[in-house]
């Protein structure tokens, strides 16, 4: 199952033999497994033999920055990374109550606490397997329009999904945000947080994975996590209660998710065209 090249790299770089394989679902994009060796330690492994050049280390960057935060969050220590695999920390999950969804929110807003002095990041990685670019900006939504918006629609363009037609609102889009996004400081986000990019451990902290970081406004991940649903009361009831959301979020929610909705309209079209274009008119 796992590529012999890839098997032999992990055994020569342990110097320990893997004794079992144990599939893991749930990856839209890489294949997964629980490598137990010979010694008994256990690793969690992706692969994904038609990987981005520097996916997997990009991935494996994200998973460092935010092991640096201040934040009591369980996020998986990468241990090797190739071309195309990454070896990491195994995280047990488990269950979740009110308590530790609470605690969820508060770690993620103090996630959110740790800030740079410009938007970006100072390298660039990925969304799902899309090319993300994270070239600094000063302001948020230069950085959100150039970096964020026109990227995609321009994939979006050449690949054929979209029309020239469908860009011609982007200059007024683009005199819009500017009056609409509040002011704040560039905040560390995970920067693609669905609920299959978060769960609960066995003692019930809160674990995040995959991540997609840069610095961004912080209402990009909050906004997220209410696209495709998954998180309970308890969760954004804890983030206020350490980071309040400025007023007027809930207007807001569908111009950040334009972005994850493009990265959605060029990974699997359909529908996510017609909504994405729908949002750009709406805010034109």
């Amino acid at each position: 199952m796992i590529p012999d090249q890839i098997k032999s790299e992990i055994e020569r770089s342990f110097d320990n033999q893997i004794i079992d394989i144990k599939p893991q679902s749930g990856g839209d994009i890489s294949h997964a497994a629980i490598l137990t060796f010979e010694n008994q330690d256990a690793l969690f492994l992706k692969w994904n033999s038609s990987a981005p050049e520097k996916m997997f280390k990009a991935e494996a960057k994200g998973l460092k920055l935010l092991n640096e935060a201040d934040i009591d969050l369980a996020i998986p220590d990468p241990f090797l990374v190739g071309d195309d695999f990454l070896l990491m920390e195994v995280i047990e999950q488990g269950s979740s109550d009110s308590k530790s969804t609470f605690e969820f929110g508060v770690q993620l807003a103090k996630l959110h606490k740790t800030t740079a002095d410009q938007f970006g990041l100072d390298h660039d990685n990925f969304i799902g397997r899309l090319p993300q670019s994270n070239k600094k900006h000063s302001g948020w939504t230069d950085f959100f329009v150039s970096k964020r918006i026109e990227t995609q629609l321009k994939m979006g363009f050449d690949s054929g999904k979209f029309s020239a037609p469908d860009a011609k609102n982007l200059s007024a889009f683009t005199k819009n945000v500017e009056q609409i996004f509040p002011q704040e400081l560039p905040a560390l986000l995970h920067g693609d947080l669905w609920s299959g990019n978060y769960m609960f451990t066995t003692d019930g902290k809160a674990s995040i994975y995959d991540p997609a970081v840069y610095f961004g406004h912080r209402e990009m991940d909050i906004a997220m996590t209410r696209l495709f649903g998954g998180f309970a009361p308890e969760f954004y009831e804890g983030y206020n209660s350490e980071y309040p959301l400025t007023d007027g979020f809930e207007g807001r929610i569908e111009l950040c998710n334009l972005y994850p909705i493009l990265v959605h309209a060029n990974l699997f079209g359909g529908g996510y065209i017609r909504r994405a274009l729908g949002i750009l008119k709406r805010f034109s």
